[in-house]
């Protein structure tokens, strides 16, 4: 037997009789009454007691009965998660971010997006050092990821330009800096510099002051790099967005005076990304977004 005799069978105990069943159906009467007979020839039992109008059904059809609509059935619900998962509504995404994504809101809007329109995909999503996340996409660790731009991106790997923002300086408390009404670049000349996993913000302020900066060390995340400023160990060129996000002891925020240095959230991904919840996702973000493509400087 074949999954059609299954419909033939459910179609003629539905209707209780095989003309009604065969309309439904669309095929002729005969046709239907053979393919029930090769059934029952199948089985060694008779499915249905016929009568002059209509069928009943025998002890043997009514075993069969629930086993066959659970079986079409699950055949049905398998078919239609191959559809949707061809069309990117149901998968899994594995997703990389650098903090500064959460501390300005725009990873929680975008997943919140996608999640309500397609509540079946699974995303799975951890922080990443910035300086692997785009390697880890490349070579198929992570699907996407949300970095800080610009930065050099590996072959095969593009990105979509997301939110920009300018930057703050973040500062010890005791800063000589905080006497100052205005802190233009010029004054960090003697500065040591705590240095994000972004720096092109501290070069943008070295080069507007006409210096070299003094770097400092480069302990990762954002929340590393404040915490080495609140203990006195130098002074860090920061994204606007930290501010009312990442407060600790010690630390002062403070604008730069004159500073047009400005960076950007992408979202990175392989070029010929095929797995349609992947794709689903990069369409999703695109849709609300002046997508400018960009490598190898994402």
């Amino acid at each position: 037997m074949e999954l059609r005799h299954f419909r033939y069978f459910l179609a003629v105990a539905r209707h209780r009789n095989f003309s009604r069943a065969a309309e439904q159906l669309g095929i002729a009467p005969p046709t239907l009454s053979r393919q029930i007979q090769d059934m029952e020839n199948s089985l060694g039992t008779r499915l249905f007691i016929r009568r002059q109008r209509e069928v009943s059904l025998t002890e043997a059809g009514a075993a069969l009965l629930i086993e066959a609509e659970a079986t079409v059935r699950q055949f049905e619900f398998a078919q239609r998660n191959a559809q949707r998962a061809g069309r990117g509504e149901i998968g899994h995404i594995e997703l990389g971010y650098v903090a500064s994504a959460l501390y300005c809101g725009l990873l929680q809007r975008q997943m919140q997006g996608f999640s309500q329109a397609f509540p079946d995909v699974s995303v799975n999503v951890r922080e990443c050092a910035m300086a692997t996340l785009a390697n880890a996409v490349a070579d198929g660790r992570y699907d996407i990821g949300y970095i800080r731009s610009p930065m050099t991106l590996p072959d095969g790997v593009e990105a979509v330009r997301l939110d920009s923002e300018g930057f703050v300086l973040a500062l010890p408390q005791d800063s000589w800096l905080l006497g100052l009404k205005a802190i233009g670049c010029e004054h960090l000349q003697n500065e040591t510099f705590i240095l994000p996993e972004q720096i092109s913000g501290t070069l943008h302020v070295a080069a507007q002051g006409g210096y070299a900066p003094r770097l400092g060390p480069q302990p990762g995340g954002l929340v590393a790099v404040v915490a080495l400023v609140s203990l006195g160990q130098g002074v860090a060129v920061v994204p606007a967005s930290m501010v009312g996000h990442v407060s600790l002891p010690g630390v002062v925020y403070r604008t730069i005076q004159g500073c047009e240095a400005s960076s950007w959230l992408s979202l990175i991904h392989r070029r010929f990304e095929q797995a349609p919840a992947v794709v689903r996702y990069l369409e999703h973000i695109k849709q609300s977004v002046a997508v400018v493509p960009s490598r190898p400087g994402a």
